[in-house]
This record gives structure tokens, C-alpha cells and sequence, in this order.
């Protein structure tokens, strides 16, 4: 290990070996790795090893099978997160206060290029909501995850966030738009599953189960309006629901569009409450979720969904 692992990585980056901070699981033995430029890496072994790193691969394991935590031996995978988590309450606190949101995102938290700009996108911009502090925006998605609706497909939602090495506000906030839709979705009763491959060659972002059968339902978020060329609420609806209908409602015109507006201010919104414009598409719900909870919104045409009282109607 400290051929093969330790001096290449201490070669090129500076690299402290260390006892690992928790116990291994089932006998097996585990050093931390931690480079000079702030990279990780994990080794356990036993009769199997198995390496997590957020730095560069030693050549020794570019031949190795890559697995996600739900893949490999479960005390294994708890093992590291725990240890992961640990150095997250060190490192940032105010973050690993929100367990489920810390737990969740951890392969992006700690991923090689997005592990600061995931951090700052929750600390800087409040996840995507304006004119809100951070910890009311996580401890809505905190009560939010802590349903556990995605456990089961949470490399799939997490990985949404992406791993760019620079904050990208718009992107990042149209990822946590999903996850807005799959609350107003799981506050109607409704159980969504992401990223529905079809027959078309497109994925829809989610499928849920109704008593006449599934509905798709794809999501969009606008900007707010404000420096837009679509100057106005109405308008800048109209711009983001026809952008999807050229490519993912064309061939699937049945599909619910849910269009977020959570980046709408107070009074963007009400223009676009009190108006209730179309967004180029029909079925069609355009809502805005609030960090208390609170979703208000509007439906156009014929949604196969029952969402009044989600919507507080």
C-alpha cells in the first residue's frame, strides 16, 4: 500500500498517511490518504479492498471495478460515509447539521471538481432560493430527503447537481427545481421515479403511478425575468416551456409540464398568479415552492393529477 498508493500520490500532491478515524468493519484493516490540495482517499482491505478517493488514481488501480455505496459489502459503505461525514462536520459544520442533506449529496460534496462549488451553491445561494437564508432553504429539503423518496435512486438525483469546478446558479438551481417538483409530487401522494428512459430516446425526469395509469411529468425552471429578454413573468414562462416542447413534449405531448418558479420574488410571482399565463404547453403546472414548505401554483389544460390540496387550494 505504501509503494503503490501512499508515494505516488505524496509525489505528486504531498500526501499524509493516516489511521482512519472509526474501526473498519468485519476484520479489515484502513489508512486515510489526505493530499496537500485538500484530495481524499480511503483504502480498507481485508480478504477484498476496496479504495475511495476524490484524487488522482494510483496506476496500480486503473484496472479496478468501480462501485457506489449501495454496491459494496453495507458495512463497508458505512464505514466511509461515516468517515466522510465526520470530516464534513469538521470542514463545514453548518452543512453536516443537516443530516440527510449532507448524507445524500456526499458523492458530490466530497467529488474531485464539485466539492467546493456544491458547498458554496448551498451556503452562497441558499440551493437555487432567492431572498432566503441557508438553513431555511436545507431544512426544506432536510424534511424533504428526510422522507427518504429518493434513497433509492440517489445516485441518479444527487449526481444532478453535477461536479463543474465553478458555481453555475442557473444550472444548479434548474437541478433543484426536480427536486421541488418531486415535493409537490409526494405532497399530492404520489411516489415519482426519476429519469425515465423511453422508447422515443429521451428521458423524462420523472413517471408517477395515478388510479388510470402512469403519467411523465418533465420539469423546468426559469430564471427570474429581471435581466432576461423575457422581461416579464409571463414572459419568461412562455420562453422556458417552449423550449421544451421542440425536443421532450413533441415527442411526448401527454407528458405534464411542471414549471418552477421557486427564483421568482415575491412580486414576480403574484404578477404571475394573478394573470396565470400559459407556458406552451398543455398539461402544464407552474408553481413556486417556498423554504417553509409552502407551494402555491396553477394548472393549464387537463392535468391527470390530483395536486389541489398540495397546492393549498
Amino acid at each position: 500500500m505504501r509503494r503503490d498508493l501512499h508515494v505516488p500520490l505524496d509525489e505528486t500532491f504531498g500526501a499524509t498517511l493516516s489511521s482512519a478515524w472509526y474501526k473498519p468493519p468485519g476484520g479489515r484493516t484502513a489508512r486515510r490518504l489526505e493530499m496537500d490540495n485538500g484530495d481524499r482517499a480511503l483504502f480498507v482491505w481485508g480478504e477484498d479492498a476496496f479504495w475511495l478517493g476524490n484524487t488522482k488514481t494510483p496506476e496500480a488501480l486503473w484496472r479496478t471495478e468501480k462501485y457506489t455505496f449501495e454496491e459494496v459489502p453495507y458495512p463497508v459503505a458505512r464505514w466511509a460515509q461515516r468517515e466522510l461525514l465526520a470530516e464534513l462536520d469538521m470542514t463545514d459544520p453548518w452543512l453536516a447539521a443537516y443530516e440527510h442533506v449532507a448524507w445524500f449529496f456526499l458523492p458530490i460534496l466530497f467529488s474531485k471538481d464539485g466539492r467546493a462549488s456544491s458547498r458554496a451553491f448551498f451556503a452562497d445561494h441558499a440551493a437555487g432560493f432567492p431572498d432566503a437564508d441557508p438553513e431555511d432553504a436545507l431544512g426544506f429539503y432536510e424534511r424533504f430527503l428526510s422522507t427518504g423518496v429518493f434513497d433509492d435512486h440517489r445516485y441518479t438525483m444527487a449526481a444532478k447537481l453535477g461536479t463543474s469546478e465553478h458555481v453555475d446558479r442557473t444550472r444548479m438551481s434548474a437541478t433543484m427545481g426536480e427536486f421541488n417538483a418531486a415535493k409537490l409530487l409526494t405532497d399530492a401522494g404520489y411516489a415519482p421515479i426519476p429519469e425515465i428512459e423511453l422508447d422515443s430516446g429521451y428521458a423524462l425526469d420523472f413517471q408517477v403511478t395515478t388510479d388510470r395509469g402512469p403519467v411523465l411529468v418533465e420539469v423546468t425552471r426559469p430564471g427570474r425575468p429581471a435581466g432576461r429578454s423575457a422581461n416579464t413573468p409571463a414572459a419568461a414562462v412562455r420562453q422556458t416551456g417552449a423550449a421544451k416542447t421542440d425536443d421532450q413534449l413533441a415527442a411526448h405531448p401527454d407528458a405534464v409540464l411542471f414549471v418552477d418558479c421557486s427564483s421568482f420574488h415575491d412580486d414576480e410571482w403574484a404578477a404571475l398568479a394573478g394573470e396565470h399565463p400559459g407556458v406552451g404547453h398543455r398539461p402544464a403546472v407552474v408553481f413556486r415552492a417556498r423554504p417553509d414548505g409552502s407551494v402555491a401554483g396553477y394548472e393549464n389544460g387537463s392535468v391527470p393529477l390530483e395536486l389541489d390540496d398540495a397546492l393549498g387550494r
